[in-house]
């Protein structure tokens, strides 16, 4: 039996035989061709190209009327690519030239593309590399003659290199029951899909392609993270036993997905979804939540060759409120930079892209695009509970030129007669230097939001992407909690909101530690709002209001952490 660990994104648990995916550069050894057969491998690789353009065309359909428009619009990147008129000349250059195969001819041309991308992750926007390869993948498929698409006929857990969109997204849920991948992180695609096919993933998993074999017995644990190859008969069981349950729990959270969030001693606590595309609105309201605490409009923004229009996100904006009816929707600006970036022009490379030209300086910099949102939202929001939050937030003078345009914008509105209602502006707390000045910023804003995914990435000087250090990312730290229990301290103190919309939020520890602390509103992925709900049902507010005074008299996140764990399974049996 071995037994590897990587990042759980999507819970839940499989038991299956194993199919993997090789990489796609993985190739027969080069060989020279004849003069005759060059234009034969000239047609082969035209007709890869016409097929390869076919297929995504046809999964773009698919996803459209599944999962809706804007996640088909991933595939528009991947059609410029095949009609990419170097891409095809070089190929052909390559054949001719080298009189080589058009397999290698076309990893030849694939390998200057990336160069030219870059050849760091630093260096170049990773979804854009991700797009490249994942076309390259289609093609290569057609040219191997000794490797076609696998068709499952039985259920199997899939283990590769990495998952591409359009594989995940043509993924029949009926063989499939589980995916892993050695490389990947929380917000790659692989766990974007995953989450929303809601199939157990891991991924992460490090060099395990040479350790494993098609066909072998495997578990893959979603829940904790982990693929186990040739169980013993009593780990088996085990797993068994916890797929069971696992599906009872989930039955259960999905038929009391309305009963109230309050503590046993009677406080409310308001439970929020945080979503990424108008769509996932329903979902939300599936599972129980009384409102959206984070919409990142940035996804209306990526994959695409365009700006979204006005009228494009005004009508996405108006959705969400449809959906939502009288419900509170946070609506967050655009957020670009960092791990994500536009298509649509190229910006100058940042170094360090976390802390470059992102958030609200790329907005206060393009003014236009900036202004052509909040317009949107502003209208979107007449009928609306809408409110608007500001991300990256770190001096005062950014509220201050934010408000300026916000005043610019209404006025802009009025002469254009387009309805509106002026609407709350709060910012998102995720930098120290926000929490630090906390008290200034709370009488500058109508509420707060805790970041907490880059609030602990700042505050410790952490990647949290990054396998290396990934064990410095710690959500109980001590410097942490000491910069959320400030900012929380000075929303109370100027009267306004203040919520959490980070991952930590749904995770049981530091929720109820959040709600020790006084804050009244956490917002999550829609699937973990019935777990957090059952929790505080629980856990009376006084509680956990004793474990958070505790847990500052620890000096480690482990000793915090542990102690709230513990301290929860012995409260809320």
């Amino acid at each position: 039996m071995k037994r590897f660990s990587g990042l759980a994104v999507s819970s839940g648990i499989a038991i299956a035989k194993l199919s993997v995916l090789k990489n796609i550069f993985l190739l027969p050894p080069e060989k020279k061709i004849s003069e005759e057969l060059i234009p034969l491998e000239i047609k082969r690789f035209e007709n890869a190209l016409k097929n390869a353009e076919k297929d995504i065309l046809e999964t773009q359909r698919k996803v459209a009327s599944v999962l809706g428009k804007k996640y088909a619009e991933i595939f528009a990147v991947h059609s410029m690519f095949i009609r990419d008129k170097f891409l095809r000349e070089q190929t052909i250059k390559h054949i001719r030239t080298e009189q080589i195969e058009a397999i290698h001819a076309f990893h030849k041309t694939i390998e200057k593309l990336q160069t030219m991308f870059g050849k760091t992750e630093q260096d170049f926007s990773k979804d854009r590399r991700r797009d490249l390869l994942d076309v390259a993948e289609k093609i290569f498929s057609y040219l191997r003659e000794d490797e076609k698409e696998k068709i499952f006929s039985y259920p199997v857990i899939l283990v590769a290199h990495d998952l591409s969109p359009s594989q995940t997204v043509s993924i029949d849920k009926k063989y499939v029951c589980g995916f892993a991948t050695e490389i990947g992180s929380e917000t790659s695609h692989t766990a974007i899909m995953a989450k929303a096919l809601e199939i157990p993933a891991v991924v992460g998993l490090g060099e395990i392609l040479e350790k494993i074999q098609d066909g072998q017995d495997a578990i893959l644990d979603g829940t904790e993270g982990h693929l186990i190859i040739d169980p013993s008969p009593q780990v088996l069981k085990e797993y068994q036993q916890k797929k069971e349950e696992f599906i009872r729990q989930k039955k259960y959270f999905y038929l009391t997905r309305n009963l109230v969030p309050e503590t046993p001693d009677g406080v409310k606590i308001d439970l929020l979804a945080n979503i990424s595309l108008p769509e996932e609105a329903t979902t939300a309201l599936k599972y129980g939540a009384e409102g959206v605490g984070l919409f990142r409009t940035e996804y209306l923004f990526l994959n695409r060759n365009d700006l979204p229009s006005e009228e494009e996100q005004y009508e996405s904006y108006k959705k969400v409120a449809s959906i939502m009816e009288d419900k509170p929707v946070v609506i967050r600006t655009l957020d670009i930079g960092g791990d994500k970036f536009l298509s649509t022009f190229q910006s100058p490379m940042d170094l360090n892209p976390f802390l470059g030209w992102r958030a609200i300086r790329f907005c206060l910099s393009r003014k236009d695009i900036f202004k052509t949102q909040l317009k949107a939202i502003f209208r979107a929001g007449a009928c609306s509970n809408f409110k608007i939050m500001i991300p990256m937030v770190s001096t005062v003078e950014e509220i201050k030129k934010t408000h300026e345009i916000i005043e610019e914008v209404m006025e802009e509105l009025k002469k254009e007669k387009k309805p509106f209602k002026k609407l709350p502006v709060g910012i998102m707390i995720e930098i120290p230097s926000a929490a630090l000045q906390a008290e200034t910023f709370a009488k500058m804003a109508d509420f707060f939001s805790l970041g907490t995914n880059d609030l602990i990435q700042y505050t410790i000087a952490v990647d949290r992407v990054n396998d290396k250090v990934s064990y410095l990312y710690q959500p109980c730290n001590p410097a942490v909690l000491k910069l959320i229990y400030m900012t929380v301290k000075a929303a109370m103190s100027a009267g306004i909101d203040v919520s959490v919309c980070g991952e930590t939020a749904s995770m049981p520890e530091t929720a109820i530690l959040f709600i020790g602390l006084g804050i009244k509103q956490l917002s999550m992925a829609p699937s973990a709002i019935p777990q957090i709900k059952q929790l505080i049902r629980k856990i009376p507010y006084a509680k956990a209001k004793e474990m958070a005074e505790k847990a500052f008299s620890f000096s480690t996140h482990e000793e915090i952490f542990e102690f709230l764990k513990k301290n929860i399974a012995r409260t809320g049996k």
